[in-house]
């Protein structure tokens, strides 16, 4: 089975690749010639995954799916949440970011977050969506230099070290790319 993967983060295209296996081949926008930059523009994960699968089934009329991450912080009442990769502004600047989530962590006791991902799959017209969360803790300096995004600051519960620390394997076994993904891949063996 192909599917097309509603993204142009090549972090996220590695990581659900590596998810998947060889179940289903994962196409890129690249691969069906999709240059289009699709507005994220809803209030919420779920929406805005929705918006990127039905641009693509829309527009290519190709079988997709396309995610939405967001990381939620406790004590900032679920911010950055849907803006976080544009969180210190419309450049994405990762290191940006989590300067600005620290600097608004400072002096806060209360350092507990998630890592949610909503995945939106779109076959043949049906939409499903696929939720996956990690727990953990926001640390007070940035830890390790793999991963992407938030990683050098996101302690997962049970563990020690932050998804930067990581090694791939160890994060995509555990992350909330892979609870979401998982839902998704274990969907489409039950269901095709």
């Amino acid at each position: 089975m192909k599917l097309v993967f509603a993204t142009n983060n090549k972090h996220k295209l590695e990581e659900v690749r590596a998810i998947l296996g060889n179940r289903v081949e994962v196409l890129s926008l690249g691969d069906i010639n999709c240059n289009d930059d699709i507005p994220e523009t809803a209030e919420t994960l779920q929406g805005n995954a929705l918006i990127k699968a039905r641009h693509i089934y829309n527009k290519y009329g190709v079988n997709c799916f396309a995610d939405d991450t967001g990381l939620e912080v406790e004590a900032l009442n679920g911010a950055p949440g849907v803006y976080s990769a544009r969180y210190a502004g419309e450049s994405n600047d990762s290191q940006a970011n989590m300067n600005k989530l620290l600097q608004n962590l400072t002096g806060k006791n209360n350092r507990n977050a998630q890592f949610r991902t909503v995945i939106a799959l779109i076959i043949n017209g049906e939409e499903k969506l696929f939720d996956g969360i990690v727990k953990g803790t926001i640390t007070e300096e940035k830890k390790g230099d793999s991963g992407f995004g938030y990683d050098p600051i996101f302690v997962p519960e049970g563990y020690s070290e932050s998804f930067a620390q990581m090694d791939s394997d160890t994060k995509n076994s555990i992350s909330h790319r892979y609870r979401a993904t998982k839902q998704l891949c274990d969907y489409l063996i039950n269901s095709l």
